[in-house]
């Protein structure tokens, strides 16, 4: 099992993350990141021989993200920002000798290329322009998904460490109380995608819920010690912590 963590959209969110991680899904400064935080972070990416991931977002700073621009954007215009937001993770990690390893969208572009053809088409659309043979990350059973394996990219299935799910598969929005899971719920659900291939939904439903990757968000409570405590707990339960290879 991978363990991604979403990284350099804050000062210093890496440090204590990326010696228990081991892939990271560098932010592209649409969202939040960009300029020297982005070359630290992928130093030390770098340093701990963490995998390094493209994280683009729709271009909206002021909402970090987190808002559709689904119908606020052209299409053209959103594969333009994407495509730019992976060449320039590309082109600072070359100058630093890290090939990247997989596409992974932030926010509200992540939700909506989940749900949403066109959204989805756009996404993979500037994924094979800026960085073709790369795989993507994402929800299973997703439009992602299906839409990768028509046009043969590689799709990495991800389950969420620190969120809950709806009886559908998706992520609870974060405007719901309960989306964002505290460290004791974290541990059940991992322990339960671990061991069983399923997880709880916010209903109290099971649905089944295979994963190759899972991710932790740096900017949730006791990020770091769910990290390490994820770890040790697919460690104890005989899955290796590894990263998938590109």
């Amino acid at each position: 099992m991978d363990l991604n963590a979403d990284l350099g959209e804050t000062e210093g969110d890496y440090i204590e993350l990326l010696p228990i991680v081991t892939s990271a899904n560098v932010a592209c400064g649409a969202h939040a990141g960009g300029g020297q935080l982005l070359v630290d972070t992928l130093r030390a990416a770098k340093e701990h021989s963490v995998k390094v991931g493209a994280h683009p977002s729709y271009p909206d700073r002021e909402n970090f993200g987190r808002v559709s621009l689904r119908g606020a954007i052209s299409e053209a215009d959103l594969i333009r920002s994407i495509t730019e937001q992976i060449e320039l993770l590309k082109t600072e990690a070359e100058k630093l000798g890290i090939k990247l390893n997989h596409v992974k969208a932030h926010g509200a572009l992540y939700n909506d290329a989940m749900v949403y053809e066109d959204v989805a088409i756009s996404f993979l659309a500037a994924v094979v322009s800026a960085a073709p043979g790369l795989p993507v990350l994402g929800l299973p059973n997703s439009k992602l998904e299906a839409l990768a394996e028509e046009q043969g990219i590689r799709f990495i299935p991800e389950g969420f460490v620190d969120r809950a799910y709806t009886n559908q598969g998706q992520l609870v929005p974060r405007t719901e109380t309960g989306s964002v899971l505290d460290y004791e719920r974290s541990l059940v659900q991992v322990r339960e995608i671990a061991k069983e291939g399923t997880v709880t939904t916010i209903t109290g439903n099971k649905i089944k819920l295979l994963v190759e990757t899972l991710c932790i968000h740096a900017d949730s409570p006791d990020a770091a010690r769910s990290a390490k405590a994820v770890k040790d707990l697919l460690l104890q339960n005989q899955v290796p912590v590894k990263a998938f290879e590109s």
